[in-house]
């Protein structure tokens, strides 16, 4: 199974569901109910279709031990690589480039703050997944230490602050590139060209036998 929907936005299905990827069953089980019953289609005040098919998706994936560590796996290989968004002249011309670093940092934080328990993001991780060396990341990171958008933790890695999140909050919803790392280019007031330039190898899913409803569509992202 490829790792994108025809036209659709990325997702990471632990995001979806905004569950660590350490959550034990009975948590994924937890909040598959009441999300579900809040995206339901027959629900008049919260319905959304599509929300709900994707989350289904997500769920059908994470509650099954087998399909949740081929996911795991996947996800893994491509943390290791990366995140094509990086590539853009966004993140590396000039002064706007090393604006959108300081965001694309922001960004990876918020995302590993959200979903993995509050750890922090080291900065070989970083790297790893902006694609920059550590001294292009360095004047970078001094910013956002001084400024009191991230913080230092107790074993070098870097944590989100409070403070950064509502820096990150305020330009995602005018940065179509910020906005993607976020949400989906879906999502974005202005995708434009950010969008249509995103590429990258897909993360393989496993198909669920007897699975034909638009929730069945592949996603790559594993920030």
């Amino acid at each position: 199974m490829s790792g994108q929907g025809a036209g659709g936005p990325a997702a990471d299905f632990y995001e979806v569901m905004q569950i660590s990827r350490h959550a034990e069953m009975e948590t994924i089980h937890r909040v598959y109910r009441i999300m579900a019953g809040r995206f339901h289609p027959d629900n008049p005040r919260t319905g959304n279709t599509e929300r709900f098919l994707l989350l289904r998706r997500a769920y059908q994936v994470l509650s099954d031990p087998a399909l949740r560590a081929q996911y795991d796996a996947n996800c893994q290989s491509r943390e290791e690589e990366p995140l094509p968004i990086f590539e853009l002249k966004e993140f590396v011309d000039g002064i706007a480039g090393e604006a959108n670093r300081r965001l694309g940092v922001l960004a990876l934080l918020y995302h590993g703050r959200r979903r993995n328990d509050g750890k922090g993001v080291s900065v070989l991780d970083l790297e790893k997944r902006m694609g920059f060396p550590r001294e292009y990341l360095n004047f970078t990171l001094w910013y956002l230490k001084a400024k009191g958008y991230v913080e230092v933790e107790d074993n070098s890695d870097y944590g989100l602050t409070a403070e950064g999140v509502d820096y990150l909050e305020s330009h995602s919803s005018v940065n179509p590139a910020i906005c993607e790392l976020l949400t989906g280019a879906s999502a974005c007031t202005a995708p434009g060209p950010i969008a249509a330039e995103r590429q990258g190898a897909p993360v393989a899913l496993p198909q669920i036998e007897g699975e034909h409803d638009p929730a069945s569509a592949p996603y790559r992202v594993c920030n």
